[in-house]
């Protein structure tokens, strides 16, 4: 008992400073561990006991005696290690969260690209490659640690390890390795600080190596602490896992020696392929909290058409509620008729309507207030141990929360939202924006007065009603296993995690995690998955609603395998140049290792007031989010794009670009949603051998062949962008830059610009111009783009189909694989989708004066072709006019 006695003493005197719990952790190394017995090996699966090999330290609770380890080759690319109490059933990630892989068809060892290898006494591990024996993860010399409330599982890792992931955070995109802590807790994040806990729980991480890159996913949705330390050893970085709940249960991804895209598409394998996303989800979208009335959101759009800057979707915010509860319209500022003759407007002109919904149903016993009655009915809200709802403060006052497991709970969401968002009697939405799925709750801790604490909410409206009568668009243009385990303390566990939500206890401005839900679990255990749950709840209603057409749903909470349903947005930043930066490594973070690409900040910032320059640039930039939407508070001043005439000239020059460029956009979703390639992509991805490129994240892909390179810094004209060694061409001049893996300078650089390049190897199939809606683009000719690479060839992909339908199969789809060398072009593909445009001209970049001279044949042809050269560009543009129907061949010569 020595040890505890020291293991105490050391807690006390370091909880006053310490914002986790901490231990040296020389200490923690010297733990006993656990001992090897009973191996039983058939070739792809091993299982084995494991017995605490001395006196327990018993840091945080009593050591488990006896463990039991199984250890699987579920694929060639992925091994299943799983640690787990067998005396009695512990707490997982239901299967009706996260359904596991199929692993039937499990692999001989001899076979797969990682192997596992173990010490007998004291227990360790270590994840190997095959190829070439290098340790990828290895728990030598770190002792397992595992009691009720505290699981403790530490890797040794090579000294400047890159490591990417382990979110939700606003770290860089390359995590820091001195006394780094990320923590794993669903909280309402205002303002989004770094180096804290914010909305979502991610714990997966990619390394990447000179000799490769691998992935490590631990599926477990208990608050957690994930610390990485490259102080203990002169040489390694460690990295640790502190867990206060469940089991371990690791995915180790082999992911590949030369191509990081790969870890991505595995990790998909485990946690599910992103949703198809319809094509009009790719066009502008405009929000604000603090649109008063309907009027407002008319005027919005209205204001939009007429400064020519395409607006695809409009949104509100809860200012459309009654009293700020979910499924009601305040009838004096958005009387239903009003908002029903706004959804009809944008139908018309082939623009789309969203509204919130937020998780937390007013608690209203007293009131006719139906949405609550008839949730009690079927008896759904989340309840406390003895009973009674679980209630907190939300928007509307005093609330309940949905429990998302309970049996019933789908009719009830998808009740309301078919009663509410009814096409004939409703509000004819196109998607659903969901909030506040911490699930966020005011009340202060301990939360004994919750109605006191709720006077105040909801907040007295004092904008001027308007009438009712009020003309609107006049110048609109025509253009399951149960928590069994002994009585542990869910309110105040052992183990303190560094949850920044205020008063640090893990029930601090959420629901009281000794809340049970209808199937026996409380929400210690599933508190992170709240977000993805009504995720899924969401999708599912809204999907009734449209049955066979994809829908749009975009929340803020977020757990492992939720792209499945949903799309992400970053949550409320700050409009500020530092949260300007923050979001690309934020958006790299859901697009290309979360398997989220739907996903994109608030455009400008949603806090405080934006500066003119500032939307500009974030407009350039919020052009190539995934998920583009121009978002911000009621406290803030306006910033639709329109206000400003900078703002204004930049989004029509980026939204351009953008519409040009969607069909290349949304080939790649399509590709992320047939096999996980990521849409979005840090330099490392393409440039695997560069170490220049490991900590680049003002910079990044979209799909293969788009490199984006924002000017960062306020006010600045001139951006330092680093080219690796490779060709590019200027997507607007098409000018050819020879990269040579260093730091380019490039000035004078406008605040209605952004620099944009196609890489060297790509052809594009691109609009010729851009349009006011995705409907109209549609209607759109394409032209060829071919951006020859260093070795003079070319090579992409083009998928098509009618943007709406989730079987794609109902109207056909046109998939199209294109190729250059040798002076020609050729164009194969399927055609099942009629396109019904042409293909107007095909672009040569980097041409020489010889091929420019040479004459042009289309399917070997050379009649009625008009072709032209400009030497200064080095561009030969070929008019060729066919129909976009058919599989053809340009040759030059």
């Amino acid at each position: 008992m020595h040890l505890l006695g020291e293991l105490v003493l050391l807690g006390t005197l370091l909880s006053t400073s310490a914002f986790a719990t901490w231990i040296d952790p020389s200490i923690l190394d010297a733990c006993p561990g656990y001992t090897v017995s009973n191996v039983v090996n058939d070739g792809a699966t091993l299982n084995a006991d494991l017995t605490l090999a001395g006196e327990g330290c018993n840091v945080f609770g009593t050591d488990i005696p006896r463990l039991s380890l199984s250890v699987t080759y579920e694929t060639d690319t992925r091994i299943h290690l799983k640690i787990t109490d067998p005396s009695g059933a512990r707490y997982e990630v239901p299967e009706s969260v996260l359904p596991r892989p199929d692993n039937s068809s499990s692999v001989s060892p001899s076979s797969a690209q990682i192997q596992f290898n173990f010490t007998e006494s004291p227990f360790s591990f270590t994840i190997f490659r095959t190829s070439t024996s290098e340790v990828l993860f290895s728990t030598a010399n770190h002792a397992l640690i595992f009691e009720s409330q505290y699981l403790r599982v530490k890797t040794s890792l090579p000294k400047d390890a890159n490591i990417y992931g382990l979110g939700e955070h606003t770290n860089p995109f390359r995590l820091p390795t001195t006394n780094t802590i990320l923590t794993l807790w669903s909280r309402e994040a205002p303002n989004v600080p770094v180096g804290t806990n914010l909305y979502g729980n991610h714990p997966v991480y990619f390394e990447h190596r000179t000799t490769g890159t691998h992935g490590v996913f631990l599926l477990n949705s208990n608050g957690m602490d994930i610390k990485i330390n490259d102080t203990e050893s002169d040489d390694q970085v460690t990295l640790e896992y502190s867990v206060v709940g469940g089991v371990l249960d690791f995915y180790f991804l082999a992911g590949s020696e030369d191509d990081p895209s790969a870890v991505g598409r595995q990790y998909a394998e485990v946690v599910g392929l992103p949703a198809e996303v319809p094509y009009w989800s790719l066009g502008l979208h405009q929000c604000r909290f603090g649109y008063n009335s309907f009027v407002d959101v008319a005027d919005v759009i209205t204001n939009y058409s007429a400064a020519q800057i395409p607006l695809e979707t409009m949104w509100t915010d809860i200012d459309y509620m009654d009293g700020r509860r979910i499924f009601t319209v305040d009838p004096d500022y958005f009387p239903l008729n009003r908002v029903r003759e706004i959804v009809d407007f944008l139908h018309q002109h082939d623009q789309k309507y969203i509204l919130m919904t937020d998780p937390a149903v007013a608690f209203t016993p007293d009131e006719d207030y139906a949405p609550f009655h008839r949730g009690t009915d079927l008896d759904v809200w989340l309840k406390l141990p003895n009973g009674s709802f679980s209630l907190a403060i939300v928007w509307p006052g005093v609330t309940v929360y949905p429990d998302w497991f309970h049996p019933d709970i789908q009719a009830y969401w998808s009740g309301e939202f078919e009663m509410f968002y009814n096409p004939e009697t409703g509000i004819d939405i196109d998607g659903a924006w969901i909030d506040m799925n911490e699930p966020s709750n005011f009340c202060s801790l301990p939360c004994t007065d919750i109605f006191e604490q709720a006077k105040g909410l909801p907040p007295t409206r004092t904008a001027p009603i308007p009438d009712p009568n009020t003309p609107i668009f006049v110048n609109a243009s025509n253009t399951l296993i149960k928590r069994v385990e002994p009585p542990d303390d869910l309110l105040n566990p052992p183990y303190e995690i560094n949850n920044a939500a205020d008063g640090r206890a893990l029930s601090a401005k959420t629901a009281w995690v000794n809340a049970t839900h209808a199937n026996g679990l409380v929400e210690y255990d599933t508190h992170n998955l709240f977000g993805t749950m009504m995720s899924v709840a969401t999708h599912l209603a809204m999907l009734a609603r449209r049955p066979g057409l994809r829908t749009l749903v975009i929340t803020r909470s977020t757990f492992a395998g939720a792209g499945r349903s949903v799309g992400k947005w970053l949550g409320d930043n700050f409009s500020s140049w530092e949260m300007y930066r923050q979001s690309i490594a934020g958006m790299l973070g859901f697009a290309s290792i979360y398997q989220v690409p739907m996903v994109g900040s608030d455009i400008c910032g949603f806090n405080e007031d934006t500066t003119e320059t500032l939307c500009a640039r974030w407009a350039m930039l919020g052009g190539f989010y995934p998920f583009m939407r121009n978002h911000n508070a009621d406290t803030a001043i306006s910033q639709e794009f329109y206000r400003f005439p900078l703002v204004a000239e930049a989004a029509r020059n980026v939204l351009d670009i953008r519409y040009r460029l969607m069909d290349y956009f949304y080939t790649a979703f399509h590709t992320s949603h047939i096999d996980g390639t990521p849409i979005l992509q840090p330099l490392f991805f393409k440039y695997p051998k560069d170490p220049s490129t490991y900590r680049i994240d003002l910079q990044f892909l979209y799909g293969p062949s788009i490199l984006v390179s924002p000017v960062t810094e306020e006010n600045s004209t001139s951006v330092t962008i680093y080219l690796p060694n490779d060709t590019f061409y200027d997507f607007l001049t098409f000018e050819k830059i020879e990269g040579k893996g260093a730091n380019v300078t490039l000035d004078n650089v406008t605040m209605t610009e952004i620099p944009v390049y196609i890489i060297g190897g790509s052809i594009l199939a691109t609009r010729v111009e851009g349009a006011m809606t995705t409907t109209e683009l549609r209607q759109k000719d394409f032209e060829i783009v071919i951006a020859p690479g260093t070795d003079g060839t070319a090579k992409g992909s083009l998928y098509v189909d009618d943007g709406v339908s989730i079987d794609a199969t109902v109207n056909g789809t046109t998939e199209v694989q294109f190729s250059y060398g040798d002076n020609a072009l050729t164009v194969n593909g399927t055609f099942g989708f009629d396109l019904g445009v042409s293909i107007r001209r095909v672009r040569l970049l980097g041409a020489s004066a010889e091929v420019g001279a040479k004459n042009v044949s289309v399917n070997g042809l050379e009649g009625n072709i008009t072709t032209s050269y400009d030497a200064e560009k080095g561009v030969v543009d070929v008019a060729i006019g066919v129909p976009f129907d058919k599989s053809f061949e340009v040759v030059w010569g």
